[in-house]
């Protein structure tokens, strides 16, 4: 999930990076020959519109490119200073924030967060006395993911909050690391809280201003108005096509930031020389070091041999490539991908911004660093290829045995009519069914759906969005009325009970 700032140009800065700026690249190290004809045919196999490229060595920037277009209608290419959407790569920004606070004393990593946030309240009790500002972004508050709780929701950021005490847990607290948005979103609150100034404020006046990243903001909204911006794409039944910016103002500490390789590339540099940019402290360097420290095991699967298994810092994931430490993280939000890594110990950084929903920005990240680190790149575009092959299999197989457990020659209990109205849930909102000719429908603040019956009082959601596949099952009272609909919106906890509003 998944924006930044430059103040007056610094000299040092200024002397490295201006050339690219106006050539578009610079020579870079020998092993980076053929590297720009690897990222377009790697761009044209995984039908990428347009993609960035900044890498970091040695305090330098060495190699800065655009690739493809920002804009295909109207044939605008993309530059460094393309704006694209970073999505959870914003992570590490509300992380820092965090720790510039804990330094000024404002707040401690291991205090409860109802020390500084009186009505912060959770589900479970527990969490709810004893969640810490480090449990907020190390993802082990205990919360699954929730994410339709608001996305494409209305509601402020303020109103997410406020939700949270309605939100299952999975697990108890510290039991597990889940990954988690509102956490971050909160994480960003307890900045506002602390500080006086909002999350936008705070993270501008203190971290973009500092390291000159003027054109980076915290809203798509913003972005469209800038002289240099990327528009999002997405495969829509094997063609790309351009999409709606999907603006996550309200989520924004987990993810809203856009910014551009050339800027990033200052933000990578600062957390590459121990919190220092041009000769000054932006971020304490203790307060920094805490951020990429491991804090849980994340755990996942070992893929490759060069790979290892990945625990998380705050806003970083944290692992090994190739034997050598590596800091990383990803984003996505609806046409964006990008790509954060940091191999400290070898004083390189990478960072791919992309206007796709494809992994492009992943493969060309792990050839990068293969580079950079004198190995013989390993097959990353095919062994992506293949994963994308296995994950589409698997797809097949689990609507196959969706399609197999359908009870044939079953009817709905009521007239189809009597399902129409709208549900409330105190964290979900409002899904509202609707009767169009024959058929239901149903709208998740704006993620529409068709409804086609499964069997008995069971429907299926046929859409491609975070609906597909979606099972809806009516419910009744004792009276026989239809009173709720039970919808498996996060698979780790019950199904989300909607009840139906009265007054509909």
């Amino acid at each position: 999930m998944h924006r930044r700032s430059f103040l007056a140009s610094l000299l040092l800065i200024a002397s490295l990076v201006v050339p690219l700026r106006i050539s578009g690249q610079v020579a870079g190290p020998p092993n980076f020959e053929g590297f720009d004809n690897f990222v377009e045919q790697v761009m044209k196999e995984l039908k990428v519109p347009g993609l960035a490229i900044a890498v970091v060595k040695d305090g330098k920037v060495i190699y800065a490119k655009g690739f493809g277009y920002r804009d295909v209608e109207k044939g605008l290419r993309v530059t460094p200073d393309t704006l694209f959407a970073i999505g959870s790569c914003s992570k590490a920004f509300t992380a820092a924030a965090l720790g510039i606070l804990v330094d000024e004393k404002k707040i401690e990593w291991d205090k409860p967060v109802r020390q500084y946030m009186p009505d912060f309240m959770l589900y479970d009790e527990y969490a709810t006395a004893h969640l810490s500002p480090r449990d907020l972004v190390t993802h082990q508050s205990g919360l699954p993911r929730h994410d339709l709780v608001w996305y494409g929701s209305p509601v402020s950021r303020k109103e997410l909050y406020e939700r949270l005490r309605y939100l299952e847990p999975s697990r108890q607290l510290h039991a597990k690391f889940q990954y988690n948005n509102l956490m971050f979103m909160t994480a960003g609150l307890l900045v506002e809280r602390a500080s006086g100034s909002t999350w936008e404020q705070f993270v501008r006046t203190r971290i973009l201003d500092p390291l000159g990243m003027k054109n980076t903001n915290f809203s798509v909204n913003d972005s469209q108005k800038a002289e240099d911006f990327a528009v999002p794409y997405d495969e829509i039944k094997g063609e790309i096509k351009r999409i709606p910016f999907r603006n996550i103002d309200a989520i924004g500490p987990a993810g809203s930031i856009n910014s551009s390789v050339n800027e990033m590339s200052n933000w990578i540099m600062m957390q590459l020389s121990n919190g220092k940019f041009d000769g000054k402290q932006v971020v304490p360097e203790a307060a920094l070091k805490e951020t990429q420290t491991p804090q849980i095991v994340a755990g996942g699967e070992l893929r490759y041999d060069e790979d290892f298994y990945s625990s998380y810092g705050m806003g970083w994931g944290v692992t090994s490539f190739r034997g050598h430490l590596l800091l990383a993280h990803s984003g996505g939000i609806d046409g964006f991908i990008s790509q954060v890594r940091l191999l400290p110990r070898d004083k390189a950084g990478i960072v791919i911004l992309t206007n796709s929903a494809s992994g492009a920005s992943g493969v060309i990240a792990n050839d990068v660093a293969d580079r950079l680190l004198g190995a013989v790149p390993a097959p990353w575009a095919q062994r992506a290829k293949d994963a994308a092959a296995r994950s589409k299999e698997a797809q097949a197989k689990q609507k196959a045995a969706s399609d197999s457990a359908k009870k044939q020659g079953t009817q709905t209990s009521h007239p189809i009519k009597d399902y129409a109205g709208q549900y409330e849930h105190p964290a979900y909102g409002v899904v509202n069914i609707a009767l169009q000719g024959e058929q239901l429908t149903m709208n998740l603040h704006g993620l529409w759906a068709p409804l086609k019956h499964y069997h008995y009082d069971i429907f299926e959601a046929d859409a491609v969005n975070g609906l597909d596949g979606q099972k809806v099952t009516f419910l009744t009272n004792k009276a026989g009325e239809i009173d709720r609909v039970a919808i498996g919106l996060e698979p780790s906890v019950k199904d989300i009970v909607f009840t139906r509003k009265k007054d509909f």
